[in-house]
């Protein structure tokens, strides 16, 4: 049993955030943040109005994104229908690493303005599905995975055509890199004005363990670890 401590500092606090791990193998340092506010122009699964929220910034092409991505959608199946728990998904393409990233991203943007939040997920969800953990996305299916989430082949051809949506994919990567993203994925995880930082792809036990371990902290119900005594 892994058990998990988080403690915040506010916004505008230089205080490193830590998470004590009891198995110290996994002990991860959770560094100072400041995304922008999430707005009409996110896309959210969950609670908007959720108390916890959870914004990763994160690489169609990654494999730890793709990893990380059935993770979410766990930890979303569980504690999502709660209410407790919101997920916001912001691009950030590398494309030194992933040369089709970035369009991957304009194609999501495109199917999100056309189809809304729902077909903007659909699309995102299809595209970490239909593709192995180190293999490229089939950039001739993107079409297709448009066609699933709801958005006619017309409107899609139209939005990636305008190239309008490679501005906001520029602004996202930027914003990412501003607080400190240097590698995918790169979570942020916002309880009131309180925040911390997840880098890497957690696995699914450590990131249920910190969910729980937040909810109960607003329940009032959380017990921190103690040390046993020494020797």
């Amino acid at each position: 049993m892994i058990a998990i401590a988080i403690f915040f500092t506010n916004r505008d606090g230089d205080t490193q955030n830590q998470v004590i791990v009891q198995d110290q193998s996994a002990e991860q340092v959770l560094e100072s943040s400041n995304p922008r506010v999430v707005d009409a122009t996110d896309y959210i699964r969950g609670n908007p109005n959720a108390p916890i929220l959870i914004i990763e910034y994160s690489d169609y092409e990654c494999p730890f994104c793709k990893q990380y991505h059935t993770t979410m959608n766990q930890i979303m199946d569980e504690y999502g229908v709660t209410g407790k728990v919101a997920w916001v998904y912001r691009q950030f393409p590398l494309n030194q690493l992933h040369p089709n990233a970035t369009k991957i991203s304009e194609a999501a943007l495109c199917v999100g303005e056309i189809g809304g939040n729902e077909s903007f997920w659909k699309f995102s969800d299809k595209i970490f599905d239909e593709r192995d953990l180190n293999a490229p996305t089939n950039m001739t299916k993107l079409i297709e995975f448009a066609n699933v989430a709801g958005v006619s082949e017309a409107d899609y051809i139209s939005c990636i055509n305008s190239g309008h949506q490679q501005e906001n994919v520029l602004a996202s990567a930027e914003e990412g890199f501003r607080i400190g993203a240097r590698g995918t994925p790169y979570t942020v995880v916002t309880v009131g004005n309180q925040q911390a930082v997840i880098n890497g792809a957690q696995p699914y036990e450590v990131v249920k363990v910190t969910v729980q371990n937040l909810i109960d902290q607003l329940e009032g119900s959380f017990v921190a670890p103690t040390q046993a005594p020494t020797q």
